[in-house]
Order: C-alpha cells, then structure tokens, then sequence
C-alpha cells in the first residue's frame, strides 16, 4: 500500500490560536475554566480538555457568576457578551479573526440597510454567531433552492456573506444563483471561506486523482471535514471522515493499493499519524507527503491574554 499524506492538513491559524488561548488561560487562572460550546470542533481535542478541567457549556447561565470564560473559535453573538457581563464573567474572546471579519461585515451592511444573505449550515456556531450580529437584516441560504425560494424583489438592496468552512465549489453555485437572482448584489470585497479551508479542499482536489480511497481525519460536526470527505466522493472515490484509528474498517482497503490521508482544520496531528502508523503496520504501507500549498498564517493571542502574559 501507498499512502499519500496531504499537505496542508490538520490545525489551521485560528485553531492553533484557539488551543493556545485555553493552553495559557489554564495557565493564568486554573480550574474550573469554562468555554461557551467547544473550543474546535473536535473530539479528541475537547476530551482531553476535559480531563484537565475544562468544562464545556452551551448556556452563559451554566457558568457561576464571577467565572473565567473563552469564546470558542467560532464566534458568538452579541447576546452572549451581554449575558456574560450580566453575570460578571471574565471573558476571553478566542474567535478566528476571519470570523470577526464576517461579523465586521455583517454590521457595515446591516448599518448600511441591506438584506444580507448569509450562506451556511443551519445551526453551526459561526452562523448563530454571525447571525447574531444583525438579526432583523440576516436570511441563511443553504442550497440553490433557498436561493428560488426567497420573497424578496429583484431590485432589492441585497448583500450576501459566506460561512468561513464551506465547500469552494458549493458556495461559487449558490453566490452564482444569487447573482442570477439579484444582478445589484454586492458582496465582500475578499472571499470569506478562510485561507485553510480553500487550501485543504485544494489539496483534495489535486492529490484525490491518485488515490483508491481518501481518510479524512476529523469530527462529524466539523464542517470542513465534512466538506472534505463530500469532496472526495463526488470526484468518484470512496471516502470515510473518521475521528481517529479506532474508526477504521479493514474492509475498505480490500484491493486498494493508494490511501489519500488528509485532515480539517481542527484535528490534531497525533490523530493523522496513528492512522498512519495503523497503515504502515498492516499493510507495510509507504507514505509520500505532497505539499499542494505553503502556509504560514498566525495569529495572536487575544487581547485579555496577551496583556496579562506581558504582566506574568
């Protein structure tokens, strides 16, 4: 067996920013720290959060008043921040600054009196959030269809806005459908879906030609992973999204000599190579890494963390 190992794969910028705000928050402040839903969307990541006393919620109202809280790196509603002053929290703020950059979006065309369209999937936690920001001028459109079904007039004052983990390719259809639709709409002045996941889907789409069946490494509820896997499907090959190697099946390597391996945004590389190594210890398999596309993207720690890591 061959194996090729996609390059770029696994931790994006604003993970690795994410995973390091915890990292040092712990470090500052100790146990109990609670974040509002999952710091990522991954399993092996948020378990082992919790073995260190990190507790996950869904609700402000969970956390004691007076509490340390992070933002995870999707972003949250204005109501959240509200919520968690009521309660005197201490907040800090880890969303992806290219999930800031949509929310900024959202506000400037909100302020400017447009209907904003905004593509994605229907109760991830980028969309609540971005939503969040301007709920009376915000429609989610999810496919073509919610495009022909919209009652709005052609001449409408239209903007529209992308969730930053979507397929490339689904969202160039839909932002087509609603050009056709709307000829006056306007959009961001740079594409939203975030640099890594383009990159990632790029490498798919380069390597998967190659390959007799495609891993990618990620959770179910990790929308770029997901959007990875369909990637691979619909260019003909067979493709299972998995968290980890205990998820793997013999059965799909029957009379497969090439296994592409690739990861989303949020899954760790210790994830990639025991899947690796699985491969390599039963069937003597090889790897060849393919780089489709450098990366060296970074971002800072948040504020709250970056002037407290000055003092200490």
């Amino acid at each position: 067996m061959k194996i090729i190992l996609a390059n770029p794969r696994g931790f994006c910028a604003g993970v690795n920013m994410a995973i390091d705000s915890l990292e040092r928050a712990l470090e500052l402040f100790g146990t109990p720290l609670y974040v509002y839903h999952e710091i990522v969307h991954n399993r092996h990541v948020v378990e082992r959060f919790k073995k260190r006393g990190v507790v996950f919620v869904d609700g402000i109202d969970e956390i004691p008043a007076n509490s340390v809280v992070l933002y995870s790196a999707h972003g949250v509603a204005p109501a959240i921040r509200e919520a968690s002053r009521e309660r005197n929290l201490n907040a800090i703020d880890a969303t992806c600054p290219l999930v800031t950059k949509v929310h900024l979006e959202a506000i400037r065309f909100a302020k400017e009196g447009y209907t904003i369209l905004l593509i994605g999937h229907e109760g991830h936690d980028e969309v609540l959030g971005t939503v969040g920001e301007a709920p009376a001028n915000i429609r989610l459109v999810q496919d073509e269809q919610e495009v022909e079904a919209l009652d709005l007039p052609s001449d409408a004052k239209i903007a529209y806005l992308t969730q930053t983990t979507l397929s490339v390719d689904d969202a160039e259809i839909i932002i087509a459908a609603l050009r056709k639709r709307f000829p006056n709409i306007v959009g961001p002045k740079k594409d939203d879906i975030c640099y890594a996941t383009q990159n990632r889907q790029e490498a798919v789409k380069e390597l998967v030609p190659e390959a007799d069946v495609v891993l990618v490494l990620g959770s179910r509820n990790s929308s770029n992973s997901l959007r990875l896997a369909e990637l691979a499907t619909s260019c003909g090959k067979s493709a299972y999204l998995i968290d980890g190697v205990s998820e793997i099946n013999p059965a799909w390597f029957a009379n497969k000599n090439t296994v592409l391996v690739t990861a989303g945004a949020s899954a760790p590389e210790d994830v990639v190579q025991e899947c690796v190594d699985y491969l390599k210890h039963h069937y003597s398999a090889t790897v060849e890494t393919r780089t489709v596309r450098e990366e060296d993207v970074s971002f800072h720690l948040p504020k709250e963390l970056r002037s407290l890591t000055l003092v200490n």
